[in-house]
């Protein structure tokens, strides 16, 4: 291999690591909607170089967020596992919620559900047996009340989320208080007939759609 081609590829890494550093940074802060004029004007860079490493827009918020994804799918699998049931369920909704309030593009790829964005689907499906699985343990341990269902959980999600944007420049770390709140009502201890139903699955999409149209 030449010098010249060398330093080419040298030269296209960096490009790359510029792009994805600037992504990375801009997702966290403003959302994935952030315009990709701003992510080559943060990562000095022309709109050519970045789509010869990200073709489309969806490629650069996959490339982006897969270490992110990963994290998640790991927390999750951890918490599905760990000794004590409740702990672990707790556990994964505060280590996940405090992704969600320190970067706001996992946030919105969270929300979404277009079927262009396979990725983040990919990482729901592989994300809910390991939930079912939590709750499971912890009601067989008699901790968490035995009327929660996995449909509950995106429930939480959803509600603490709306907590994080609306506090998080006067007071970022309240969502944890109210995860709290929430988290005393899911106790076995604690549990009082619940005046209606859980969701079903395609009451839980549809609900989901409209929440991210």
């Amino acid at each position: 291999m030449s010098t010249a081609t060398k330093t080419l590829r040298r030269d296209a890494q960096r490009n790359r690591e510029r792009i994805v550093s600037s992504a990375r940074t801009l997702f966290a802060r403003d959302g994935v909607d952030v315009s990709v004029d701003d992510i080559t004007h943060e990562a000095g860079v022309g709109m050519g170089t970045l789509y010869r490493h990200f073709p489309t827009k969806e490629a650069l918020i996959d490339g982006v967020l897969e270490d992110a994804f990963d994290d998640l799918v790991g927390l999750a699998e951890e918490a599905a596992a760990a000794e004590d049931a409740w702990a672990g369920f707790t556990g994964f909704l505060e280590h996940a919620l405090a992704q969600h309030a320190a970067n706001r593009g996992l946030k919105d790829m969270l929300a979404t559900h277009d079927p262009a964005r396979e990725r983040a689907q990919a990482m729901r499906e592989r994300i809910r047996p390991l939930v079912e699985r939590m709750i499971e343990r912890a009601q067989a341990e008699g901790a968490l009340r035995p009327d929660v269902t996995v449909e509950d959980v995106p429930l939480v999600f959803w509600s603490a989320s709306r907590v994080i944007e609306t506090t998080e420049a006067v007071a970022p770390e309240l969502w944890r208080r109210y995860l709290g709140l929430l988290l005393d009502g899911l106790r076995a201890e604690a549990a009082t007939p619940l005046p209606a139903p859980p969701l079903t699955r395609a009451q839980w999409a549809k609900a989901a759609r409209r929440r991210a149209s």
